[in-house]
């Protein structure tokens, strides 16, 4: 059980990290004519990741594009920034509390 928690808790930042490359790609291309914005559909990349899958990159729609083309929203991608953030902080806080419940076990008393 503990295995399958920490896997699925791994595919989940792992997943985390590779949107973050995409919104800073976003962002870096930002003024970048042509420039379509790339991302990925959050949960179902997560149900396909614990599946073995590996993250598809897609284009969002309805994107309003720009004279020359880019369509990168820089208040999307902050919010997408801001959320991914959370995301992974809470991640990493679970994470750390379920080695602290280890390190315990194996100690044999209560963490400090």
């Amino acid at each position: 059980m503990l295995q399958a928690v920490a896997g699925d808790l791994e595919r989940y930042m792992t997943l985390l990290s590779e949107r973050q490359k995409l919104v800073a790609s976003n962002i870096a291309n930002s003024d970048t004519p042509g420039y379509k914005t790339q991302d990925m559909d959050f949960r179902g990349e997560f149900d396909s990741a614990l599946e073995g899958q590996e993250p598809m990159v897609i284009e969002p729609e309805g994107l309003a594009s720009k004279p020359d083309g880019n369509n990168v929203s820089l208040d999307r991608e902050a919010r997408l920034l801001a959320e991914n953030d959370l995301r992974f902080s809470i991640a990493s806080n679970f994470a750390r509390s379920e080695l602290s419940s280890i390190k315990a076990a194996i100690q044999g008393g209560p963490s400090a």
